[in-house]
């Protein structure tokens, strides 16, 4: 069973975040072995070891480890609409990437500026960033947020019949209810943006936007409000993960969950000696429920393998992927 902190045994995820089946499984929605009882096992020495409260910090990558990321990020697609609506007023544009794949639904040239990012190849990346920095330049923050969450809450999924708000994992809305139960402050460390995650993360994950770390564009005071500028604050991704981690929360996390190359900093950042941590990777191994890849997450799953994480099979695994609508 999962033991509570010791030192808060009436700590219970609060009624407005996921939480765990009372007195039963505390994760329904997966499959009994080696992952789940990774997870199990890893509560219970926290709680036996009486870690304090203030170090129980788990953080979660978001794209493809709490919610769907193809066939494109969910974040791109909102991006490309945008796109889309400035050709139509600036026709020129058609010829211009990322615009032009945009316009033409050339979502080969946009997958693989991706898959050659998780190789390591940024030749493109620059090409891509310039028009999405663009996009919204000038937008103020309080916009940029309304329209993120408009988009979120109205826009289905093209290929799984769901709006976008509905395609959280559900195993892992359970293990953030669980982590909550037991005491941990659960974040968000996402190479996605920020604003455009905060709107959702609460209802979606129980986390605050306030935990919640992403990329960012640089922002400006202008006109007695916070515009969106055409410059990139920090892409949020490989390296730049754990200094973001430890920037916004001073400590190291002792879980971590993600699924691609550039989480393996992240993974890593949990080491230390004599304290109980978990590092797990998402594999993407069910065509039939959702998708069936490995492309970007080569190097992790052998580091996974060399340095013994917990590898996340969502065919094997997972008896639920997506909550019943």
């Amino acid at each position: 069973m999962v033991v509570e902190n010791p030192a808060a045994a009436t700590v219970r995820a609060s009624s407005s975040s996921p939480a765990a089946a009372p007195g039963g499984d505390p994760l329904p929605s997966w499959r009994e072995g080696a992952a789940k009882r990774a997870v199990l096992d890893f509560v219970e020495r926290v709680a036996a070891e009486a870690v304090p409260p203030e170090d129980r910090v788990a953080v979660f990558d978001n794209d493809g480890t709490l919610w769907c990321e193809k066939p494109m990020p969910i974040q791109l697609d909102f991006i490309l609409r945008r796109l889309v609506a400035m050709c139509e007023k600036v026709p020129a544009l058609r010829t211009r990437q990322p615009w032009q794949a945009a316009y033409t639904r050339d979502y080969d040239w946009l997958n693989e500026v991706i898959t050659k990012h998780y190789r390591g190849d940024d030749s493109e990346v620059a090409v891509l960033a310039s028009g999405m920095l663009t996009a919204f330049a000038g937008v103020t923050v309080e916009e940029f947020e309304a329209q993120a969450d408009r988009f979120l809450r109205t826009t289905e999924h093209p290929t799984l019949a769901r709006p976008y708000t509905a395609c959280a994992y559900a195993p892992m809305v359970e293990l953030l209810g669980v982590l909550e139960a037991n005491g941990f402050a659960n974040y968000i460390a996402s190479g996605g943006g920020r604003d455009f995650m905060r709107p959702i993360s609460q209802e979606m994950y129980g986390i605050p936007r306030e935990r919640v770390i992403g990329s960012s564009v640089s922002l400006a005071w202008k006109d007695s409000t916070v515009v969106h500028t055409a410059e990139l604050d920090f892409l949020d991704d490989g390296p730049e993960k754990p200094v973001r981690i430890w920037s916004r929360v001073g400590r190291r996390p002792l879980l971590a969950v993600g699924n691609t190359n550039g989480d393996i900093p992240m993974l890593r950042f949990t080491e230390r000696d004599g304290v109980p941590s978990l590092r797990m990777l998402v594999l993407h191994d069910d065509p039939d429920r959702e998708f069936d890849y490995e492309t970007g997450c080569e190097q992790a799953l052998e580091a996974a393998d060399a340095e013994g994480w917990a590898v996340v099979s969502m065919k094997d695994d997972w008896s639920t992927v997506f909550e019943a609508r």
